[in-house]
């Protein structure tokens, strides 16, 4: 592992997303504009000004990390390839959520170490919610100014299965998967506050059967994991990251209870 404290960075890395969660919700209580990417995602201007608070504010913390952001420019894999100890940053993950003023987005900031998520900080500014983990220390919620308490994912009763949905993405393969797990509940929830569900034992399983890339997950991976949960793909391996030229994750799992094949489901 790289030489550092996580100790030590959290308290600062919650600060920099608390900030930059603060900088997002200036522009989403005025109007703004919206642009489309090559991959007809959309785009806003609190994207990239949540990019520049959370760029400047890592590097203050740890410069000896480089920063891996989705609006940062492309980084070829034989760059990226090299890097040991690296940041993994959506700087506003959920942004049709943001347009549609549902308040369900988030600041997503997560340290990869050895292709392992060791930190990750998911800040929801309408919410006021901050969950947050690092290895070996566990995980953790903080709503609003009160203290943060300790979250833990549950295991499966065996009663009504507690399904984390989206409010934008549900295709075929995940319209069979829930026939198939039977008698279930939807939570329906935006951006990276569903797998943050499972890892507080409000759900448990979120089950992603579409597009996603690695800073959509990263931060998540940490805090569901020190839960005492998992995020896998859909053979039940768990998601590592910059093994590959292009940044998608694979169809994956949010669980909390290990002893249930969900890939049985598929």
């Amino acid at each position: 592992m790289a030489n550092y404290d996580l100790e030590k960075l959290l308290p600062g890395v919650v600060s920099v997303a608390i900030q930059a969660g603060d900088r997002i919700l200036e522009i989403y209580n005025r109007e703004f504009s919206v642009q489309h990417k090559k991959d007809e995602t959309p785009v806003t201007e609190a994207d990239m000004a949540a990019h520049a608070v959370i760029d400047d504010g890592l590097e203050e913390i740890a410069d000896q990390f480089p920063v891996l952001s989705e609006e940062s420019a492309s980084i070829p894999f034989e760059d990226r390839a090299r890097w040991e100890c690296y940041w993994l940053v959506d700087p506003l993950d959920g942004t049709r959520e943001f347009i549609k003023r549902n308040g369900e987005f988030t600041v997503n900031i997560a340290l990869i170490d050895n292709h392992q998520s060791v930190l990750g900080v998911i800040y929801a500014p309408v919410i006021g919610s901050v969950y947050y983990a690092a290895k070996s220390m566990g995980a953790f919620k903080q709503q609003n100014n009160q203290p943060a308490i300790p979250i833990h994912v549950r295991k499966q009763s065996g009663a009504k299965i507690i399904v984390a949905g989206s409010r934008s993405h549900r295709g075929d393969s995940l319209i069979r998967f829930l026939k198939n797990i039977g008698d279930h509940e939807v939570l329906t929830m935006g951006s990276s506050l569903k797998s943050c569900l499972v890892a507080e034992g409000k759900a448990d399983i979120y089950a992603r059967l579409g597009p996603t890339s690695e800073w959509d997950t990263a931060a998540a991976q940490c805090i569901v994991e020190e839960a005492g949960g998992f995020i896998t793909d859909t053979n039940m391996q768990t998601l590592s990251y910059n093994n590959k030229e292009k940044l998608l994750n694979p169809y994956f799992f949010v669980f909390g209870d290990s002893s249930v094949n969900w890939s049985d489901y598929l």
